[in-house]
């Protein structure tokens, strides 16, 4: 009952932020660090989705790498971002592995994961050039736990009206308030949640 009521003051308490906001950036660019750590599932809160045990266990291991990467990103850290960009598709890799099926309905996506993983990890040194494959990483991954229809974990897909030159961008996030990974301390709370899957 307390995570239904958790639930709902959470979607109540969406968080509108203004892009340029310098002030909100200065006193939570030191909480950055914080968001790596992420909770442990219990088993009475196992996620599930339609690919079963092992589909969902790598499933959950591909979302906890793009959350570091997107960490990365948020700290401005073009080292970090390669290496854990280079982590993310192994992980990747091995979520193909379980599915076992090249034909599978999320096959497309994972090939885009690999694909724009792969150029984020060739932009090694530039963290500006590793945040532009990072905008198709995070659509294909949100595409990805959507087919997947993964429940019973909170995702908020996020969005910045100001990336890339007001083309704007989304990206995912395990909690609710913004870190803006398209911009880092610049502008770290530009943004709002657009969607969430619960």
């Amino acid at each position: 009952m307390s995570r239904i009521v958790y639930s709902i003051l959470l979607c109540s308490g969406v968080l509108f932020s203004a892009c340029g906001n310098e002030s909100t950036t200065n006193n939570t660019a030191e909480t950055t660090t914080e968001e790596t750590s992420l909770p442990p599932t219990t088993p009475a809160e196992k996620p599930q989705s339609n690919l079963g045990e092992a589909g969902t266990e790598k499933l959950m291991q591909t979302l906890q790498q793009y959350y570091a990467l997107k960490d990365a990103l948020v700290a401005s850290d073009a080292a970090q971002t390669t290496t854990v960009a280079t982590a993310f598709i192994t992980t990747v890799e091995g979520l193909e592995q379980a599915l076992n099926d090249p034909k599978h309905a999320l096959s497309a996506s994972l090939t885009t994961l690999k694909t724009e993983a792969k150029a984020i990890v060739a932009a090694k040194d530039d963290v500006e050039k590793q945040r532009i494959p990072f905008e198709k990483v995070s659509d294909a991954m949100y595409q990805l736990v959507s087919d997947a229809a993964l429940k019973h974990v909170g995702i908020y897909r996020q969005y910045c009206p100001m990336a890339f030159n007001d083309k704007g961008a989304y990206w995912l996030s395990h909690e609710e308030h913004i870190r803006n990974p398209y911009f880092g301390k610049k502008m770290l709370t530009c943004g709002e949640v657009t969607d969430t899957l619960q």
